[in-house]
């Protein structure tokens, strides 16, 4: 009989150790779970704001698309979905505005021409202000530079316009004065189509480069002083040391950028070609963007359904654009890309 008992107890407090043991298994693994996604979790936490940020006014605005393709009238006693979603559908016809307009041609090459432009100097010439900055011993003096380059960012194109205003006004612009003085007859600037091209260029580099230029800079802090140390001991100039070291590593960061600027080749800065030129009707052949003209169209014919057109048609070549450069740079070097 005892025998019997000491064996009934040995099997119970095996099962309970066995017990025992699974809760403790199942423990451990959640802690080992715990453990491995605590970090995700965090992350995950942290881009929470960003992601509603996302839903809420990237993703969920996404509804308007449908005005691109109906004719919008806003009903009496509707609110903005009822209305919308009582317009009378009229496929494409709203994507015919851009292309049938007599202007269109003079539209599309305006606003191409300008970007091909804007975004071959916005890669040579902030590179260029970057590495400059960079070789200066002085670091009072580069965040001096580097402030007064970048400073131009932050202003918005009102006050721009004014500053352009100063220099090109007929009588009391710094131009026209400094013209005067030297025995030249003043220029009517907002009446000369022929110097605006240079004039938007010009300003839109002077406004943007600052941005692009601390890009690169942040770049250039980033490279392995060994290697220039390296180069230093075998001999190399300072040329040798930007061709052969900076310009490579700063290959990766202008490839990415050079790409997604591709994609805003269709859209224009409407401060720039719209505030600037202060919507000079004589300016209009070499100032007028999509952008622009579709505000003007908006304002004179009250169709919203033309502006979304206008944008959705913008995002998608875009879009298309974007994946072609890709598309390009992953065929040269499979290595760079933006994806």
């Amino acid at each position: 009989m005892a025998t019997e008992s000491q064996d009934t107890t040995i099997v119970t407090g095996n099962r309970l150790a066995a017990r025992a043991g699974a809760i403790t298994g199942v423990g451990a693994r959640i802690m080992r779970f715990y453990r491995g996604h605590v970090d995700n979790i965090e992350l995950s936490v942290l881009a929470l704001p960003t992601f509603i940020w996302y839903v809420l006014f990237a993703y969920l605005p996404m509804f308007g698309i449908i005005i691109a393709f109906v004719r919008y009238r806003p009903l009496r006693g509707a609110n903005f979905i009822q209305s919308l979603l009582k317009s009378e559908f009229v496929g494409l016809h709203n994507f015919k505005y851009l292309f049938t307009t007599p202007d269109a041609a003079i539209v599309f090459r305006n606003t191409i021409l300008y970007n091909i432009v804007f975004i071959i100097l916005g890669v040579v010439v902030p590179i260029t202000l970057a590495i400059m900055m960079s070789q200066l011993h002085s670091q009072r003096l580069a965040k001096i530079c580097q402030t007064a380059i970048f400073l131009p960012y932050f202003l918005s194109w009102v006050v721009v316009s004014y500053f352009g205003m100063a220099f090109l006004s007929v009588n009391k612009g710094l131009i026209n004065q400094v013209m005067s003085a030297l025995g030249r007859e003043p220029v009517q600037w907002y009446m000369s189509p022929q110097y605006w091209p240079f004039i938007l260029v010009g300003v839109n580099l002077w406004k943007n480069v600052g941005y692009g230029m601390v890009l690169y800079l942040a770049s250039i802090a980033n490279i392995d002083t060994t290697l220039y140390e390296a180069a230093v001991v075998d001999g190399a100039t300072k040329w040798q040391q930007v061709k052969y070291i900076t310009l490579p590593m700063l290959k990766p960061m202008a490839i990415i950028l050079f790409i997604l600027s591709l994609g805003g080749i269709f859209h224009s800065d409407f401060g720039l070609f719209y505030i600037m030129p202060r919507d000079s009707g004589q300016l209009a052949n070499v100032t007028q963007t999509i952008d622009v003209y579709v505000y003007k169209a908006l304002m004179r014919m009250n169709n919203i359904g033309f502006a979304s057109a206008s944008a959705f048609l913008q995002s998608i070549f875009g879009f298309i654009t974007i994946f072609t450069a890709n598309y390009i740079v992953k065929k040269l070097d499979p290595e760079r890309g933006l994806f």
